[in-house]
């Protein structure tokens, strides 16, 4: 499988609340989980599928290094918020557990800290089950005298000539480390005067990480190591004292609003943010060997870090290694997933013109397990057919070579109106976005850049075309990225419907953004920031009310995250009054389930997997009363009020089957789904002896094949 893409999650809201009242103040508390801490939990559930022995093994490296690159992008987004926030007022309190930055920061070291041995474990572990196979990082331990001379000259030759070593001095200052950059660091000794430091970079471009040891297929040394233990050769004139690998990580928590300038291309002050992202603090030191105390203050100052925030890491600093081992078991097929490939949904006729078909009805669409190509197709025939007059669509996050990108760029220059809303605030992403905007304007598109302080999240496509004396509207709304390369790694729903009255809605989405407006007054959408958070919580209290009449009542929730206090204290009001309340939440969950007399009756469930949950559903009553949704949103303050999101209800009978379905299939799962508990911690399910395993994902897939789904 091709090593996932987690998404970062962003700021979130911060309150000065003070409660006098300690009682109450625990009453409120139980019922929350801050969501710095829930996100260390969600990717501690990662780390348990790198330790799961059920999991093929090259998935295992896979798993452990995506719980290396979401703890890497967490210290870089989160823990670079939380520092700027205690710099601007550490007496603020976030509004859920009301901690402070400085104490949120210290907690998050400690569970870190924690995490940091199981990781160390996980890795050995499965360095052994290498091992197996024939694939094995060496040492100078454990070399022969012969292959320790050809190190040797190896690194004479074809190493030493490339490296710029710095001893930093009263002369020489600390040099500037690039983020995630490894660096070979030493304490330099030398009789009569102050201890030094060297410092050399390891990222040499031109040669590769992994040395081939000869006449040993399969056994390696990281080039990082190489350099650590000739590091007597670098240095000459000094003795070697502690020594490291040592990588920083930086705040990458850049804030193009707060820096505006109307005068200024918005394209130009991306460009600018981005690089000004390279250099801002670090807010995390790791070192790969133990290191005298004394030595951590002393880097930890020169990097102007707390030496709380420098972590003795157990695994290599970056496990990117990773894929070159999954490149050499390659062939051995019962060390990964079974291959699986999107299916064709069954409502679709691949002969026919997707146009006509949505014309008929409307159609639904389950990635991975269904083929995005249908959507695809359909904006494809858009861009050339005669009657389409205009194509509308919002983009988030792209593939490098998106075909949905190249229908455009056809549509615009077959003479068809394209307004495309690019939005170069996706993080990480904001490069990409950039390219594809230049590439779009050049095909005379009509390219947006968001909406001020607002980031445009959703997945929006309207195509209109003219029917005879009518126009049409065929709309798409979609839980995830228009990005081929993520519609097989994620699970997420595509809504396709020719209903005039959510084509007017779109409309109006779009005309809003093309006056650059905040989207307002609809009929039949929920669209964020200001038409979203209101219209769930009125759903919520209307299944309140039920409860409280002695009604049936139910809410049903699949999301990535939730930590909008507002819907939370819904949540617990509903679940208070009577209310069942089932949840599939993936990541961060701020809301504890199963608290005597307050949220007894939520029951909530983290599915960690093969495929990255991504689907947004909500399911509000039951029978004739019940009203489904599939949205971009999550129930993040930062989603349901800080940017434009869009929520669709979906009305057919089939389509409402088929996500019932699948929402109650993840509730069953006993393979991968994981059960909160009141104390916030996730426990997997336990499955009676001889009992049935359900692992929904590859249900799921199963059903695909067979043309069930």
């Amino acid at each position: 499988m091709s090593e996932q893409v987690w998404e970062a999650p962003e700021n979130d809201q911060t309150s000065t609340v003070v409660l006098s009242d300690k009682k109450a103040k625990q009453e409120i508390t139980d019922c929350f989980e801050n969501r710095e801490l829930s996100w260390l939990r969600f990717n501690e559930r990662v780390l348990e599928e790198a330790e799961d022995l059920d999991n093929p093994l090259c998935e295992r490296l896979n798993f452990l290094s995506i719980y290396q690159s979401n703890l890497d992008e967490f210290f870089m987004v989160r823990v670079g918020s939380l520092h700027d926030q205690m710099v601007l007022n550490d007496n603020a309190r976030e509004n859920k557990t009301f901690m402070s930055p400085s104490e949120q920061i210290a907690a998050v070291c400690k569970k870190v800290r924690k995490l940091a041995v199981r990781n160390g474990e996980a890795y050995r572990i499965l360095m052994k089950s290498l091992d197996e196979y024939g694939i094995h990082l060496t040492d100078f331990a454990s070399l022969e005298d012969n292959e320790a001379k050809y190190l040797e000259a190896y690194f004479r030759n074809e190493v030493l000539p490339l490296l710029s070593p710095v001893t930093v001095g009263k002369k020489t200052p600390f040099p500037f480390m690039d983020n995630k950059d490894l660096y070979a660091f030493c304490v330099l000794k030398k009789k009569g005067e102050k201890d030094r430091i060297g410092i050399v970079p390891c990222s040499l471009k031109s040669l590769n990480r992994l040395i081939q040891i000869p006449a040993h297929k399969g056994e390696y040394m990281l080039l990082e190591e190489l350099i650590l233990h000739f590091l007597p050769l670098v240095f000459k004139q000094y003795k070697i004292g502690d020594k490291a690998v040592i990588r920083i990580t930086r705040n990458a928590d850049i804030d193009a609003d707060s820096v505006y300038d109307e005068d200024l291309d918005y394209r130009e002050l991306m460009e600018q943010l981005i690089r000004s992202r390279k250099r801002l603090s670090p807010v995390r030191l790791e070192y790969s060997r133990p290191l005298e105390r004394k030595v951590v203050e002393r880097l930890s100052e020169l990097l102007n870090l707390d030496p709380a925030q420098a972590f003795l890491t157990e695994t290599p600093l970056n496990l990117s290694f990773f894929s070159q081992f999954k490149n050499d078991l390659h062939g051995q097929a019962a060390l990964f997933y079974e291959k699986r490939q999107p299916q064709k949904a069954p409502l679709i006729d691949e002969s026919r013109p997707m146009l006509d078909q949505v014309a008929e009805r409307d159609l639904l669409l389950y990635y991975p397990y269904e083929r995005m190509n249908a959507m695809i197709r359909m904006l494809e025939e858009a861009a050339r057919d005669p009657e389409v007059e205009s194509i509308r669509m919002t983009l988030y996050r792209v593939a490098k070579n998106s075909q949905i990108v190249a229908a455009l760029v056809a549509a615009s220059e077959a003479g068809k109106k394209v307004d495309v809303l690019v939005e170069l605030k996706a993080r990480f992403d904001e490069e990409n976005n950039i390219h594809w905007s230049h590439l779009l304007e050049d095909a005379g598109c009509n390219v947006l850049y968001g909406l001020g302080r607002f980031k445009v999240h959703s997945k929006l496509l309207l195509i209109t075309r003219r029917k005879g004396e009518e126009l049409q509207y065929i709309t798409q709304i979609g839980t995830g990225n228009y990005n081929e390369s993520t519609a097989r790694l994620y699970t997420d729903l595509c809504f396709m419907t020719a209903k005039k009255e959510i084509g007017l809605d779109a409309e109006k989405v779009f005309e809003a953004l093309c006056e650059e407006r905040i989207p307002d007054g609809f009929d039949h959408l929920m669209v964020a920031p200001l038409c979203l958070q209101n219209h769930v919580l009125e759903l919520i209290e209307r299944e309140t009310e039920k409860a409280k009449n002695g009604e049936e009542a139910y809410i049903g929730l699949k999301l990535n995250s939730i930590t909008d206090k507002a819907i939370i204290n819904a949540l617990i009001a509903a679940s208070t009054a009577g209310v069942r309340v089932e949840m599939v939440v993936r990541g961060i969950n701020c809301l504890r389930s199963g608290v005597d007399g307050r949220t007894e009756n939520i029951y909530t469930v983290s599915i960690v997997g093969r495929f990255l949950e991504h689907a947004r559903i909500y399911i509000f009553g039951t029978g004739a009363d019940e009203k489904i949704y599939i949205s971009s949103a999550d129930f993040m303050t930062r989603n349901t009020v800080r940017r434009v999101e869009v929520a669709a209800p979906i009305e057919d009978e089939a389509l409402r089957a088929k996500i019932h379905h699948i929402f109650d299939l993840q509730l069953s799962d006993n393979v991968k789904a994981r059960v909160q508990k009141k104390s916030g911690a996730y426990r997997k399910k336990h499955t009676e002896a001889g009992g049935a395993k359900l692992n929904s994902q590859e249900m799921l897939y199963a059903e695909a094949y067979e043309g069930k789904l």
